[in-house]
């Protein structure tokens, strides 16, 4: 008989956001005529820029054209677009980052949650605490986790608590561990951590042969360039870490699927002798496999990112979506709240009232304000009692969606 991986029995009843929109559409049928104001799921809400569509058009029409259609293309991605990621994300910065150790890919979630592909079960996994759910769940689908407890904690994966107090930047683990996400700006807290804080965790995974996967999906939202946007603007990195990034948010390629995964040709792990494997050559192995590249058409749109109109057009629309998030802390502040992110990062994170649980305010804003956030408790135990809003809206949408959380 056909056998189940049940590891996938683990995971908890259902992926955070889909919850969200379950809850969301039941109310919408039982108050069809509210109107909802969605700051919940991180998607973005303005059009792509024009130099985006220009390219996107420019490959299409190449497309149809027997001297310039393109098939598959290579696994990796483009030469044209790796080069251009290079240039503009890592060399400007004084970084040493080459154009075949960037590997292009459909988004940073799939990055993210098919890297722990190439380590062995046997490996401890330390995640922040609130987290990104994609980081815990890839695991516990491996294998590589215990059952959950009542609080949604996974045996064998070491949690890491981020709240005020620590400035939601997490102390070095006590015990020994082998896997560590890091998210800088942070989903969901909207931290940021400094090039000292960094070091910190690139100095651990040195002196424990540890590995660092860095998710920078929001690095150009940094606003003060003391800031690093990039785990290897700290010395060693290269040894120890890996890196995602993603057009998602940066370009609103949230439709149109975009991203990419840096792993450096000095990055190891090891076999059970203790004998070090190069991560790139593995890498590539698994995503030439399983993947087949982005299309042609989105790539050229991603390359467009980085003329020099591009980048002008692009930078307007993130200055609109921190905006938005200096509407939401000014707007929240003003109310009481304990307000934290939205400044570094398009999300604010703010501690529910009245000892409100994550799930109680969430449907309580959705009920009296028919304003969507998302439950911190959806991304760990730590964010019991915090809220996620997002800035990711029209900037009247924004304003309109605090006037209501007055009533509350």
């Amino acid at each position: 008989m056909i056998l189940l991986n049940e590891h996938f029995l683990k995971l908890k009843a259902g992926y955070l956001f889909p919850e969200i929109g379950r809850r969301v559409a039941a109310f919408s049928k039982a108050n069809p005529d509210a109107k909802i104001i969605r700051l919940g799921i991180g998607d973005v809400t303005e059009p792509l820029v024009p130099a985006v569509i220009e390219a996107m058009h420019k490959a299409v029409d190449e497309m149809a054209r027997h001297e310039t259609f393109r098939g598959y293309g290579p696994e990796q991605g483009y030469g044209f677009l790796r080069e251009a990621i290079v240039e503009n994300d890592y060399k400007s910065r004084g970084m040493a980052v080459e154009a075949d150790e960037i590997f292009v890919s459909d988004g940073a979630k799939c990055d993210t949650g098919n890297l722990q592909e190439i380590f062995g079960l046997d490996n401890t996994v330390a995640v922040t605490d609130p987290v990104y759910p994609v980081y815990v769940d890839t695991n516990v689908m491996a294998g590589r986790t215990g059952d959950a407890d009542a609080s949604g904690r996974y045996d064998n994966i070491v949690y890491m608590p981020c709240t005020a107090a620590n400035n939601f930047v997490p102390e070095l683990p006590r015990q020994p561990v082998d896997m560590i996400y890091l998210c800088y700006p942070n989903n969901p807290t909207g931290a940021v951590a400094t090039k000292e804080q960094l070091k910190t965790w690139v100095d651990y995974a040195l002196k424990n042969k540890a590995i660092i996967l860095y998710d920078a999906a929001y690095e150009a939202f940094i606003q003060d360039d003391h800031i690093p946007h990039s785990i290897y603007e700290i010395d060693g990195a290269r040894k120890v870490a890996i890196e995602f990034r993603s057009f998602s948010k940066t370009a609103g390629f949230t439709g149109l699927r975009c991203a990419f995964t840096v792993v450096p040709k000095e990055v190891v792990a090891y076999k059970k002798d203790g004998t070090p494997v190069p991560l790139h050559g593995i890498w590539n192995r698994r995503h030439s496999t399983k993947f087949n590249g982005v299309s042609y058409v989105t790539q050229a749109a991603a390359a467009a990112v980085y003329t020099p109109e591009g980048k002008k057009q692009i930078r307007k629309i993130i200055d609109l979506y921190m905006a938005n998030a200096a509407t939401i802390r000014q707007a929240l502040a003003k109310l009481g709240y304990a307000v934290y992110g939205g400044v570094h990062a398009p999300y604010v994170w703010l501690k529910t009232p009245a000892d409100l649980g994550s799930w109680e305010f969430f449907d309580k804003l959705l009920t009296k304000a028919n304003v969507v956030g998302t439950p911190g408790a959806g991304f760990g135990a730590a964010g019991e009692g915090y809220f996620r809003l997002s800035a990711f809206n029209h900037p009247d949408r924004v304003a309109e969606a605090m006037e209501r959380m007055k009533i509350l």
